[in-house]
């Protein structure tokens, strides 16, 4: 048995340190978890390093929208990814994406028929390729990008002091670390 009380002699601590350190040392290789991956980069494809980000095109009449989707989505891969982010198509894989539909609706009035609780939506098609041109699945079942389109949606209450802009920047945000998730492989 190991005891780490102190003893006069000290003979059990010096023995039982080395002991367990290279226990631990050595317990992923004879546990079968040598292909085991620490931190983020075992989430994403290992054949991808650089990815372009072209502005994002907009289809809706809100302006500069695209513009802020696409700052969003390239801070994002920089923070949660091992991807860097370059000004070249000449880079490993290219994320496009289009804003096909936002959509803003009132969800509830108060007695003097005023927008009480509003929500903003997005959606957004995204298509991630490599250098050859081919799509990058990360889900289980391919899919054309006619149907990966993707939602986000927020909601914001005038009374309450927020607006359209402050509740738009939200549903960007959102957007982008949703985007940047679909990156992920499956697990």
């Amino acid at each position: 048995m190991v005891s780490f009380r102190p003893n006069p002699s000290g003979f059990r601590v010096r023995v039982a340190i080395p002991f367990l350190l290279s226990s631990f040392c050595l317990l992923p290789f004879s546990s079968g978890c040598a292909s085991y991956h620490f931190g983020n980069a075992s989430l994403f494809p290992p054949d991808v390093t650089t990815v372009y980000v072209p502005m994002i095109e907009s289809h809706s009449f809100r302006p500069d929208l695209g513009e802020a989707l696409t700052e969003a989505i390239c801070k994002q891969i920089e923070k949660e990814t091992n991807y860097k982010v370059v000004g070249s198509p000449n880079a490993d894989s290219i994320l496009t994406a289009k804003i096909v539909g936002e959509t803003k609706r009132v969800i509830d009035r108060n007695k003097f028929d005023e927008p009480r609780d509003n929500e903003v939506n997005f959606q957004v098609q995204v298509t991630w390729i490599n250098r050859k041109g081919d799509q990058i699945y990360n889900g289980a079942v391919p899919l054309p990008p006619e149907f990966t389109t993707i939602g986000q949606s927020t909601a914001y209450i005038p009374e309450y002091g927020q607006s359209y802009t402050t509740s738009e920047y939200y549903v960007v945000q959102k957007m982008a670390q949703q985007i940047v998730g679909l990156m992920e492989r499956p697990w």
